[in-house]
């Protein structure tokens, strides 16, 4: 539900590695026709959205105060309160949703639902597919896939369009015969063609979850209390409280960076409103993937106490995973290898993101007003360690780190002379016919900020192509 654009460096670095049509001057308008903004805005930020589009967009409704004093710290430190699709970031923002009437507003709800009458959509639920179908032109002629215990083919006269995200595509690309060739042998799938990139360039952003200080009662957000009928009653009934917003991260900033172009951010900051320990172990720690030991032997003394967490996702990692197959079985998961700070400069900048949320945690706006304290207990594993020292932080991150859910780049949009590319600049799959891929996995790299926003602009921009190419009229992007 996070809407984040990106950086407007994200997308010209797109086109710069080889993708006409793919700047932020080229995307820009795209994410304008998709949005029907419906928040508050000022002169400055008017011009940035868009009215009207099917994805409906609103600020958070319910605010702790503590977030209040998360943004004038980052005022403290010099940097500016700005709107999250801001494509310059730089600064401090309350989080936006897509979401209508405080309610979530999915890409089904905008895109599907108000398609379902049509004659030329059907949708299948609850349907697997298992390979795509090529003919001896090595033209994707249609799929298969499996439901209610049948396998079923549907055939296309025109283009075969694969959105099945950035796991599930490179996965059913590999089972019909499209990726590295030797590694399709090894599972017994004959080869279509020899493609390296598919399943490999992982991109995602790894997130520190458990930096944490405690504040006066009051201020931040006891989880538990979203349980209460009260709370229950106020959002069925009238659509306000605390449930009209997703229960998670309430604010974010992008600082500077610390190598490189300091105005494209290589941390995002995420600001939450309570603690792991908050809820006695009883929800976060097992959304989290936290170990009972671990939850019990270090966060257990922050039950029921208020406070609030705040770490860096790492924006542009430069450690890639891949994705590969157990089996040639299209029911079972794939292999997801994420390589997380395999590359040391992934860490360096990790730790900068680190020691920049306990400067913000230790602006007066926080330290003073809402009596913010570190919760410095050293992490099981880590005590041989300062607690300040570089080697600290790097111990607490390989055991706090996880995913952000942000998959991306594993059929790589790029140049014919990049082996690695999968995708050419209007998605269609190189070396075959009749095949496109529309989704976070041709992103060459992944955007700074969460992926909901510029997915849904990639399918948006991916309709006019299709829509160029076959006659259909375009409606016009420009504003």
């Amino acid at each position: 539900m996070f809407w984040v654009r990106g950086n407007r460096r994200d997308f010209d670095n797109w086109e710069a590695m080889g993708n006409p049509g793919w700047s932020y001057k080229h995307v820009e308008p795209y994410f304008k026709k998709l949005e029907d903004f419906r928040g508050k805005v000022n002169r400055k930020t008017k011009s940035i959205h868009g009215y009207g589009g099917p994805v409906t967009v609103e600020n958070k409704r319910w605010r702790t105060k503590v977030i209040d004093g998360f943004l004038r710290a980052g005022q403290q430190l010099g940097y500016r309160v700005v709107d999250p699709s801001d494509p310059d970031q730089i600064g401090f923002s309350v989080v936006d949703f897509s979401s209508r009437n405080a309610v979530r507003w999915s890409t089904a709800d905008a895109y599907v639902k108000p398609a379902s009458s049509r004659s030329n959509l059907h949708v299948v639920p609850n349907a697997h597919v298992t390979k795509i179908i090529f003919d001896k032109n090595k033209r994707a002629i249609g799929v298969r896939f499996q439901h209610r215990r049948q396998m079923k083919s549907v055939y296309a006269r025109r283009e075969v369009l694969l959105s099945a995200g950035a796991i599930g595509s490179p996965q059913a690309l590999m089972l019909s015969g499209v990726g590295p060739a030797a590694h399709l042998r090894q599972h017994g799938i004959k080869v279509v063609s020899d493609m390296p990139g598919v399943g490999a360039n992982l991109n995602d952003h790894p997130y520190l979850t458990g930096l944490a200080w405690t504040v006066k009662n009051g201020s931040a957000f006891h989880i538990l209390d979203t349980i209460s009928p009260v709370v229950a009653a106020e959002y069925i009934h009238h659509r306000q409280g605390r449930l009209t917003s997703a229960i998670s991260i309430e604010g974010y900033a992008w600082p500077l960076a610390g190598e490189g172009d300091p105005y494209w951010p290589e941390v995002q900051i995420g600001f939450t409103p309570f603690t792991i320990g908050n809820d006695y172990g009883l929800i976060t720690s097992h959304v989290l993937g936290i170990k009972n030991k671990l939850y019990h032997d270090y966060f257990h003394r922050l039950g029921g106490l208020e406070g609030f967490s705040m770490g860096p996702f790492l924006c542009r990692p430069k450690s890639k995973g891949s994705i590969t197959l157990k089996t040639a079985n299209p029911l079972d998961a794939p292999r997801i290898q994420t390589n997380f700070f395999d590359h040391p400069d992934d860490m360096r900048a990790f730790i900068r993101g680190m020691r920049f949320s306990k400067e913000v945690a230790s602006m007066p706006a926080l330290r003073d007003d809402f009596e913010a304290r570190f919760y410095d207990l050293p992490l099981p594993g880590c005590e041989n360690y300062d607690q300040d020292s570089d080697a600290y932080l790097e111990c607490y991150a390989r055991t706090l780190t996880g995913t952000t859910y942000h998959p991306s780049g594993t059929c790589k949009m790029g140049p014919a002379s990049d082996p690695y590319s999968v995708v050419d600049h209007t998605l269609k799959v190189r070396g075959l016919k009749g095949l496109r891929v529309i989704d976070a996995s041709i992103m060459p790299l992944v955007t700074t900020g969460n992926t909901n926003a510029p997915t849904i602009m990639i399918g948006e921009k991916a309709a006019d192509m299709i829509k160029e190419e076959w006659g259909a009229p375009v409606q016009p992007t420009g504003y």
